[in-house]
């Protein structure tokens, strides 16, 4: 995408068809190239990437990589039918994901949602994320693995229980962190240049990805 995008109002087509994402619990084993559970954030290495060189001749090898981390808290706040994302560690504020679909979306009731339909993601070429519960509940993260040409059956939306964090390598395409219901915060740590590569599922595939809160 070449666009810039406008996260709080993304003006969405209507009659978006869905695509349902497959839901698994998060173990080491279905983290496997995604990422990694995390016990202790302070005992987490963020992952920090060299920047590419232009040319033939490459970047000096002790240069590139010294940006170093960005830290803060990250929000995920459902308001009715819309999940909202507040980052504090790059000054972001989105609509991660609606429960029912935009057009119908209703800010005003208190009702759980029933599911998570996510628009758009992306991923960081500059380095790793972490994202750890400090409300110590349950939640959810859509990935997938690297790859320009992603496509919505490529996403897996992996379902964690709130007592281990997440940390995500560089490239994995992601969307933050969604609560399953309310307000939850999580200790967020990413690379400092926080470089950004998106894809728009509403524009490009014409959907949005779809999985129940719940999923057994």
């Amino acid at each position: 995408m070449s666009q810039s995008l406008d996260y709080l109002n993304p003006n969405l087509p209507s009659a978006l068809a869905r695509c349902v994402m497959p839901v698994v619990d998060a173990t080491p084993e279905t983290l496997a190239g995604y990422g990694k559970l995390v016990e202790d954030p302070k005992r987490c290495e963020i992952e920090i990437l060299r920047w590419p060189a232009q040319g033939r001749r490459p970047v000096d090898p002790d240069t590139g990589d010294e940006a170093g981390t960005t830290q803060g808290v990250f929000v995920s706040e459902w308001q009715g039918d819309v999940l909202y994302g507040r980052n504090e560690a790059v000054g972001g504020h989105y609509i991660l994901a609606y429960a029912e679909l935009p057009e119908n979306a209703d800010l005003t009731h208190q009702r759980p949602p029933q599911r998570i339909m996510l628009w758009h993601a992306n991923y960081h070429p500059d380095g790793g994320q972490l994202f750890y519960p400090l409300d110590r509940q349950a939640f959810m993260v859509p990935l997938a693995l690297p790859g320009d040409e992603v496509r919505p059956e490529h996403f897996v939306c992996f379902r964690f229980d709130g007592s281990q964090g997440l940390y995500i390598h560089p490239n994995i395409w992601h969307e933050g962190v969604f609560a399953l219901c309310g307000t939850q915060r999580f200790f967020d740590q990413q690379g400092a240049v926080h470089a950004r590569v998106s894809v728009d599922f509403a524009r490009e595939f014409g959907c949005l990805l779809e999985a129940p809160i719940g999923a057994g």
